[in-house]
């Protein structure tokens, strides 16, 4: 049980990161998802397992979406 406790701040972190990358890596693509966050309920755990909501968006945006990831390798 230490185990999780000590490996959380390391998945919160992680989260954080990741959600940083994605932000910008959308940018790049002249995306934003204005919602984009970690979300709070998955870091009221004992041991917090960070889940990323990516949050609603306007149709335009979801498919300036689909046009990204259709051309992606």
């Amino acid at each position: 049980m230490g185990e999780n406790k000590a490996h959380a701040p390391v998945c919160v972190e992680d989260a954080e990161e990741t959600m940083k990358e994605l932000r910008t890596a959308l940018a790049r693509a002249g995306i934003t998802l204005p919602s984009l966050r970690i979300d709070p309920a998955s870091l009221a755990r004992e041991a917090p397992c960070p889940l990323i909501e990516l949050g609603g968006c306007r149709v335009e945006t979801a498919a300036r979406l689909v046009a990204v990831l259709e051309v992606a390798p």
